[in-house]
């Protein structure tokens, strides 16, 4: 299957476009900005593009312009201050963390292990959450005891 090339709209009908397919927030102008959850880019109304059938006959489409981004409208949202500290504050951080682990100490698959106890926990709702190491028996007594 081949990609469907962006469709070259007049700025009128774009804008139109845009605020008829994204559901979750307004367009005023195609200058406005919205932040990609997804690639993490500012990306602006103009540049976001327009793909389906140019003919009329088929739905169109409004995606994410980055390259291999696969975004659409739900993945969008207001650059506010905050947003933008969140942002600043993750790309941070993440520079400084180590490179997700896939295997444990032990040599264990870390997903498969962790699904191998959700499956446990699913099949024994009573052991729901209980690894052995907590305080407090399945039952939600305390080991410990009261200390009334």
């Amino acid at each position: 299957m081949t990609a469907l090339a962006p469709l070259e709209l007049a700025e009128k009908d774009k804008l139109q476009v845009l605020q008829r397919l994204d559901q979750f927030r307004t367009w005023r102008s195609l200058d406005e900005k919205r932040y990609c959850l997804a690639c993490s880019k500012i990306i602006t109304g103009e540049q976001i593009q327009v793909i389906g059938d140019a003919r009329g006959t088929g739905p169109l489409r409004i995606i994410c312009p980055t390259p291999d981004c696969p975004s659409i409208p739900m993945d969008w949202v207001l650059p506010t201050d905050e947003v933008l500290v969140q942002i600043s504050a993750s790309s941070t951080s993440s520079r400084e963390l180590p490179p997700a682990k896939s295997r444990d100490d032990n040599g264990q698959n870390v997903i498969s292990s962790w699904a191998g106890k959700l499956a446990a926990s699913l099949r024994h709702p009573g052991l729901a959450g209980y690894s052995g190491h907590e305080s407090s028996a399945p039952s939600g007594r305390s080991i410990i005891g009261d200390q009334t």
